[in-house]
């Protein structure tokens, strides 16, 4: 009785699990039926619906644009001329300064104490000038003495009118008008020849650059003027005279091309910012002109759905410019064609379409 029992608990092992798989792997068939059954399965013999429009010649208003970027017309980095503590900062990035305009002054209380000395001496030379001159009339003195204080009192002015110019360079002055763009040092640093103190930027007047290939630099006239505008202002329309036209081709086999350009008086243009010159050509051009959302496949391999007989063709075309959403079409289409715009869901080469 005990090995029966025993015998029947181990089938029991097997048994249970594998009803258990069992009722799994029916559960499981029974829920891909139910799901394949709510698939939507697209039937290809179906009509697909689509938008189609019929090419027509159009005249071609070709635009081209080079991008580019502004730079200011003038920039340096001041620093003072003699060395000395720095007394005074009067500026701060951001301030708008005019040519001659003082900016940084350096402490001169030593040169004053110096010119004053001096001051002194030319008094007492000037005393002894007119006193040896009375002196060397009525004979009294060598005529040595006379001229040893003249040129005595000529050193010691000269020596003033140094100590003058030194006080004078003790205070860094605009060298021409234009913006703070940067603050180098503080009050209270040491200053001397050569180190930065202030960088001015003059962005009243800007420079605008661009690369242009070799095959249409010809549409570029030196002296000519040019219509531009700023990416960060669409609504501010800018004339730039083209300055400069580069002789050497850069890595890229361009060349640059160089405008002058007025800022607008309130100075929104800021040196950095990006731009375009926009060139119109003087003659019509016609051709077929499509819009761009028309197109599928790579941008190296165009390609297009012709309408023909209810079918929908996969052709290729050759494009030969873009304009902003459009592209003009070179070979490939013709007038009269009808191409597939836009329903392209589902569609393939050889569908059968209905035009909405």
């Amino acid at each position: 009785m005990n090995t029966k029992s025993s015998i029947l608990k181990k089938s029991l092992y097997f048994i249970i699990p594998l009803a258990f798989i069992a009722l799994i792997v029916i559960k499981l068939k029974n829920n891909k039926e139910t799901t394949q059954s709510k698939v939507y399965h697209y039937d290809k013999a179906q009509a697909i619906n689509v938008q189609a429009d019929t090419l027509q010649i159009e005249n071609v208003n070709v635009e081209s644009a080079y991008s580019g970027t502004f730079e200011p017309n003038k920039e340096t980095k001041i620093s003072a001329e003699l060395q000395g503590k720095i007394k005074e900062v009067l500026v701060d990035v951001g301030s708008v300064v005019n040519k001659g305009q003082s900016l940084v002054r350096l402490d001169n209380s030593l040169l004053k104490l110096q010119l004053q000395t001096i001051e002194v001496q030319i008094e007492g030379l000037e005393a002894d000038l007119n006193r040896y001159t009375i002196l060397a009339k009525a004979d009294a003195i060598q005529g040595v003495q006379l001229e040893k204080t003249e040129l005595g009192l000529r050193s010691a002015k000269v020596q003033r009118a140094t100590l003058l110019e030194q006080i004078n360079k003790t205070t860094v002055k605009a060298p021409f008008d234009g913006v703070v763009t940067a603050k180098l040092s503080e009050e209270g640093a040491f200053a001397a020849p050569g180190v930065p103190l202030l960088q001015i930027t003059d962005i009243k007047i800007l420079k605008f650059t661009v690369n242009v290939p070799e095959n249409e630099l010809s549409k570029f006239k030196i002296n000519q003027s040019y219509s531009l505008i700023v990416d960060a202002y669409s609504d501010i329309l800018l004339t730039g005279k083209a300055t400069m036209i580069g002789s050497k081709a850069n890595m890229g086999n361009s060349f640059q091309i160089q405008f002058t350009v007025n800022n607008t008086p309130d100075l929104k243009i800021k040196s950095g910012m990006f731009g375009k010159v926009n060139l119109k050509n003087a003659t019509q051009e016609k051709g077929i002109i499509i819009p761009a959302s028309a197109i599928v496949g790579s941008a190296d391999q165009p390609q297009i759905y012709l309408i023909k007989n209810g079918k929908s063709i996969l052709y290729s075309i050759t494009i030969s410019k873009r304009i902003k959403n459009k592209v003009v079409v070179l070979s490939g289409l013709n007038e009269g064609d009808v191409i597939v715009t836009d329903g392209f869901i589902n569609l393939f080469d050889g569908a059968s379409v209905s035009v909405k």
